[in-house]
C-alpha cells in the first residue's frame, strides 16, 4: 500500500470516528467503553505478536513496545473509568 493511502484511509477513519461519536447518546457511553476495551485487548495481542516477531531493525520492537504501552493504558484507564461510572448506578448504603 502506498503512503498516501494509508494516510487517507487514516484521515477517513478519523472523520467516521468523530461523527459516529459524537451522535451515541450519554446512556450508552459506558457500554461504548466496555466494547472499546475489548478492542483495545485485542490490540494489546497483536502489539505482542508485531513486537516478539523476528524482525530486522530497532524501530519495529520500539514501534511495537509502544504500541503495547499505549494500548495498556488505554485498557487499564478505560476499566476504571467505566467502572466508576457503573458505580454511580448502585445504592447509596444509609449510615447507622
Amino acid at each position: 500500500m502506498s503512503l498516501v493511502l494509508l494516510i487517507f484511509i487514516f484521515v477517513l477513519a478519523a472523520f467516521l470516528g468523530i461523527e459516529l461519536i459524537s451522535k451515541v447518546p450519554s446512556q450508552l457511553h459506558t457500554p461504548l467503553m466496555s466494547g472499546s476495551n475489548a478492542i483495545s485487548g485485542i490490540t494489546i495481542v497483536g502489539a505482542l505478536l508485531a513486537t516478539g516477531a523476528n524482525v530486522d531493525g530497532s524501530v519495529a520492537m520500539i514501534l511495537g513496545v509502544l504500541a503495547v504501552v499505549f494500548a495498556s493504558i488505554n485498557v487499564v484507564g478505560g476499566y476504571l473509568v467505566t467502572d466508576r461510572m457503573l458505580g454511580m448506578f448502585h445504592k447509596k448504603e444509609e449510615k447507622k
